[in-house]
């Protein structure tokens, strides 16, 4: 075991604290990473606030991991000392369940977290506020070189987040989507749209952000405070794509779809949704969930980046500016994602 530096979560209601965790050995199959940079996710505060359930104290989130291999074990074969590499969601899983065959490891009944979750040991999982983690070499990503690390590391959850349903959904050149939100995952949503061929139009409650939005690429952007926006864009969109995590008045949402139109939702709102049922039927259209993605297609995502020049719009922090950070992003008061410094841990 080494023992490394952290910031962590004691309770669902004290501040994060600087502190230290174990990491395991390298084994045969194992990497160790120097983190560089780590973002914060909006599910990092959900969790250690402990209000997606009561999580296990004391608890280092954090699953958006940039840094260098800084040593490989025996029979390691991916990945070299000195070679970028980011980890996000997940760190293992059972590798021989349909999902884990088909590169869709998000859906393995037995696949583990990269925090908050019960490792092969018995141990729980801890994330990526800290100096160092310890990985099997089939759940780190190679960073390519056109991406610089601070600003690939939120690519690990929030672009894959978004990524993963445009690709589903076939969204390509004529494809008309719009982006419910501008926020960590909504503006890597627009890009990703954009560069996938898409005309994107942002869907936001106000028109503060209406600059950015359009500089992303989007060619429109509108305000849902205004009714007329659902009166002007009715039947519009091939895809919907809702990043936000609060309740929504759905039927109105689905009403800016075409016939077999899909809204997915990848935000997380604590209370469900209410869902009038020929919203769907007149236009037999969708409403669906996505997941975040599986190794193949995380790589897929990084290599589109890095080839489309697209990362994250970030704002670099030291660690012990955590605390100020999250008060921030749960008031929407961020553009667009916080990526700590781990060189300051």
């Amino acid at each position: 075991m080494r023992t490394v530096k952290a910031w962590a979560a004691t309770s669902a209601t004290a501040p994060l604290s600087a502190t230290t965790i174990e990491r395991r050995d390298v084994g045969d199959n194992d990497i160790l990473i120097d983190i560089a940079f780590a973002g914060i996710c909006h599910s990092d505060i959900h969790t250690a606030r402990s209000e997606w359930g009561e999580a296990p104290y004391p608890l280092v989130v954090g699953h958006e991991i940039a840094g260098t291999v800084a040593e490989v074990g025996s029979a390691v074969t991916k990945h070299q000392v000195g070679d970028r590499v980011g980890v996000g969601c997940l760190v293992n899983s059972c590798g021989e369940c349909d999902a884990c065959t088909a590169g869709t490891e998000q859906f393995c009944p037995d696949a583990i977290g990269t925090y908050n979750a019960t490792d092969r040991d018995g141990s729980i999982t801890q994330g990526g506020y800290s100096t160092q983690i310890v990985v099997t070499e089939d759940f780190a990503l190679k960073i390519p070189d056109g991406i610089d690390l601070d600003v690939a590391a939120p690519l690990l959850c929030a672009g894959i987040t978004t990524w993963t349903p445009l690709r589903r959904w076939g969204v390509g050149e004529g494809s008309k989507v719009a982006v419910v939100g501008l926020g960590g995952l909504g503006h890597m949503g627009v890009q990703l749209a954009v560069a996938l061929g898409a005309e994107v139009t942002v869907l936001s409650q106000s028109l503060k952000k209406q600059e950015d939005g359009l500089a992303l690429g989007a060619t429109d952007y509108r305000a849902t405070s205004d009714d007329s926006t659902f009166g002007d864009l009715r039947g519009t969109f091939d895809l919907i794509l809702n990043t936000v995590s609060a309740e929504l008045p759905i039927r109105k949402y689905l009403s800016l779809l075409r016939p077999e139109g899909t809204l997915v939702n990848v935000g997380g709102p604590v209370e469900p949704f209410s869902v009038p049922a020929f919203s769907l039927i007149g236009g037999s259209k969708a409403l669906a969930g996505s997941n975040i993605g599986g190794i193949p297609g995380t790589q897929e995502m990084l290599d589109f980046c890095a080839d489309k020049g697209i990362g994250a719009k970030i704002e670099v922090i030291s660690a012990d500016q955590v605390n100020e950070a999250w008060e921030r992003v749960v008031a929407s008061d961020v553009r667009y994602r916080f990526v700590i410094d781990a060189s300051t841990i």
